[in-house]
């Protein structure tokens, strides 16, 4: 055997020892159950919730109709991915009932305009808390303080001025819609 060919087959060797190496890491990784799911797999509440209530969210925030954009997001968000029955209010035959708060919502400036001081961008910000209870009263999912972030530039020029902060919310509530959604459905 050449010097070539020995170096060779150590080489692929060793390679061969990796791959099994890894090969039963992954194994004994996935068979630890370590809390992931995998795609495609559907995770649900407990069987005896087929029908949640969700009325219209409540705002401590003065930002003109966040609670209703967040609201609607959510109602969407759960007929698009689940098959529950979404109860778009307060109905008392509902399995649940998900309920949720706005505590805070704010614009903030994020970059100033160097030649004019004004501001360029803007972050919007808002805190949420959420709940969800059984018909009995008891606690399926709770997050006492979601917080979700979105930046928006502000226009410069002024006639053709186009206000961007409604549709930051708009993007906003669906990105919260879905990680609730998602965050509920985790849970179990």
């Amino acid at each position: 055997m050449t010097r070539w060919m020995a170096t060779r087959w150590m080489a692929t060797g060793w390679m061969a020892i990796r791959c099994a190496t890894l090969a039963a890491l992954g194994a004994g990784l996935a068979a630890t159950g370590c809390g992931y799911h995998t795609a495609g797999n559907a995770v649900q509440l407990p069987q005896n919730i087929r029908t949640i209530a969700i009325p219209g969210f409540v705002s401590q925030s003065q930002t003109f109709r966040i609670e209703q954009l967040l609201t609607d997001a959510v109602v969407r968000e759960f007929n698009a991915r689940t098959q529950y029955h979404v109860i778009h209010g307060t109905k008392g035959d509902a399995d649940a009932v998900l309920k949720a708060t706005v505590l805070s919502a704010s614009a903030t400036p994020l970059a100033y305009d160097s030649q004019t001081g004004r501001a360029a961008s803007a972050l919007v910000t808002v805190n949420i808390q959420v709940t969800l209870t059984d018909r009995q009263g008891k606690v399926l999912f709770q997050n006492p303080s979601y917080l979700f972030h979105d930046q928006y530039e502000l226009s410069r020029d002024l006639p053709s001025f186009f206000q961007e902060d409604s549709p930051a919310v708009d993007r906003l509530s669906r990105d919260f819609a879905r990680t609730l959604v998602a965050n509920i459905l985790e849970a179990y």
